[in-house]
């Protein structure tokens, strides 16, 4: 019989991908506040149209906007993070269905699989 087990990614911090990390967070930082620059021109922009009601319109966008402002500051917190972190860290990255083939007689293990991966190279499968 087969299952699907979840298996956890770790990633162990090296002076590259940490960099990588601190790019990648970097990246969708920048690309949140453009999102909040965008929509704040939207709201101007339908502010003028007056098909909306005004204080509708306005609350929505409002929200969006500080949906995407309470993102930026995670991304920050994380690059905050990132930075105190020690080289050789292990980060959890994601998590991964498996398969896995069991059959009668077999010892069942309760503890999720992990593979841990360095620079891009699988280091470990625990």
């Amino acid at each position: 019989m087969q299952l699907i087990q979840t298996v956890v990614v770790k990633q162990i911090l090296t002076e590259n991908s940490k960099q990588q990390l601190f790019d990648q967070y970097h990246a969708r930082k920048q690309q949140l506040q453009k999102e909040c620059d965008q929509l704040q021109f939207e709201l101007k922009r339908l502010e003028k149209t007056k098909t909306f009601p005004p204080t509708t319109l306005k609350k929505h966008f409002e929200k969006e906007i500080q949906m995407r402002k309470e993102k930026i500051k995670l991304l920050e917190f994380q690059m905050e993070q990132l930075h105190i972190l020690p080289l050789g860290s292990e980060l959890k990255e994601k998590e991964v269905q498996a398969l896995v083939e069991v059959k009668v007689g077999d010892r069942w293990k309760d503890d999720a699989a992990t593979i841990v991966i360095k620079d891009g190279i699988i280091e470990d499968i625990r």
